[in-house]
Formats: structure tokens, C-alpha cells, sequence
């Protein structure tokens, strides 16, 4: 199991991934599109979004770690604090400045091979702007966790990732009709301004990853020491 000071900041990125306006606004617009069953066409996507995003994970993984450990004897780990510090700056910086223009997408088809198709579109529209993921990433990369300790931590977050459109099947096979209007109006919502609360979520990556490059630079211990 990751340590808590990996595990923490991991596990609130995560949380903060469930915000995706893609994934929400899809699965609102399958739920409520008349489909019956909605489970099929639902769970093919988010199924397929995890997985896409569990294999990315995996991937970057595995190459971050080859390449630390190829350059480990020349960069420590102050040096790579310093990196994310930069980094972690770099990304409160442009959460200021991103655009939060609506990026609105619905399936055409409710079909499986369409749900699939649209799953694997959103990884890979959206992977460019996973912010948190990456962040999450490079958290657990410089931790230097083994494949036993980063593998389901991964896959603990790609579940999580995808926890709220699961809960909101759950609140409409439970409530039906009586819970679409609310439904409808988070539709609305998210296709006209999902990607408005983007910048607050890059700022809050950036935050954390400010914040474990200054723990790995030994900034975050002295202020400790000082304080004691």
C-alpha cells in the first residue's frame, strides 16, 4: 500500500477527476434518451473510459519509471522536486489564463460498438487535459512505488474516476421520471458551460504537485522544523 503522503494527494486528484464534464455529460445524455435498458450502453462506456485511461496510466508508468531509473544517477531527488515545482507553477499560472469554452458531445448511437467507439474518443479528446491523472502520475512515479503498490492504486482511481455517472444510474433506475427534470437541468448545465470549473481543477493539480516538489526538495520539512 502507497504511503499516506502519496495516497492523500492521489486520492483527492482522483475526486477531482470525477468532475469530467465529458463523462458526466454523456452519461446524463444516455440515461436520459429514452434508451431501454440505459445499464448496456452506460456501463459499455464508462467501461471502456477506465480501461482506456487504466492502460495510459499503466504506460506512462512504466516508461516515467524506466526513465528515472535511467537517469537516477543523475538527477536526484531535489532535482526532480525542483522540476515539479516548476511544473506545479507553471500549471496555477495557466489555470488563470485557460479557456473554459463548452466543448458539448453526445452519441449518436446507443449501440455498443458507437458506446465504444465514443468512450475511446473521449480518452483520447480528453487525455491531452487530464490534468489531475497526469499529475496523480507523476505523484506516485516519484515515489518510486512498486508495480504491487501503483497497479491498483491505478486502478482504485479509474474507478473512482468514473463513480459519480454509476451513482447517477443508480439515482435514476431508483427514482425514474421523478429525478429526470433535476436531470435535465444538469444536462443543461454541464453542455453549456462544462468546462468552466477546468481552471479551478488545473489550479488544484498544480497546487499539489507545487506542493510534493517542495516536500521532495526538503522545502516542506524545513518549514516544519522552523514552525517546531
Amino acid at each position: 500500500m502507497p504511503p499516506l503522503d502519496v495516497l492523500l494527494p492521489v486520492a483527492g486528484l482522483a475526486l477531482l477527476d470525477t468532475l469530467s464534464p465529458a463523462v458526466i455529460g454523456v452519461s446524463l445524455y444516455v440515461l436520459l434518451g429514452g434508451s431501454n435498458p440505459v445499464a448496456r450502453p452506460l456501463f459499455v462506456y464508462l467501461g471502456t473510459v477506465a480501461g482506456f485511461y487504466f492502460a495510459l496510466g499503466c504506460a506512462l508508468m512504466l516508461g516515467l519509471g524506466l526513465a528515472l531509473d535511467g537517469v537516477g544517477d543523475l538527477i536526484d531527488s531535489a532535482t526532480l522536486g525542483r522540476v515539479m515545482v516548476v511544473l506545479g507553477g507553471a500549471a496555477l499560472g495557466y489555470s488563470l489564463f485557460m479557456s473554459t469554452e463548452p466543448r458539448p458531445r453526445r452519441p449518436t448511437s446507443l449501440r455498443t460498438g458507437a458506446m465504444v467507439a465514443l468512450g475511446l474518443g473521449t480518452g483520447l479528446l480528453e487525455g491531452g487535459t487530464a490534468i489531475p491523472y497526469f499529475g496523480a502520475i507523476g505523484i506516485m512515479t516519484t515515489a518510486g512505488l512498486s508495480p504491487v503498490a501503483w497497479v491498483p492504486t491505478l486502478a482504485a482511481y479509474n474507478v473512482v474516476m468514473v463513480l459519480p455517472p454509476i451513482l447517477l444510474y443508480l439515482a435514476h433506475r431508483t427514482h425514474g421520471e421523478r429525478l429526470r427534470p433535476r436531470l435535465e437541468k444538469w444536462r443543461a448545465k454541464v453542455e453549456s458551460g462544462g468546462r468552466a470549473a477546468l481552471p479551478w481543477m488545473v489550479g488544484i493539480v498544480g497546487l499539489l504537485v507545487l506542493r510534493h516538489g517542495l516536500w521532495l526538495t526538503g522545502v516542506l520539512d524545513g518549514l516544519v522544523v522552523s514552525l517546531d
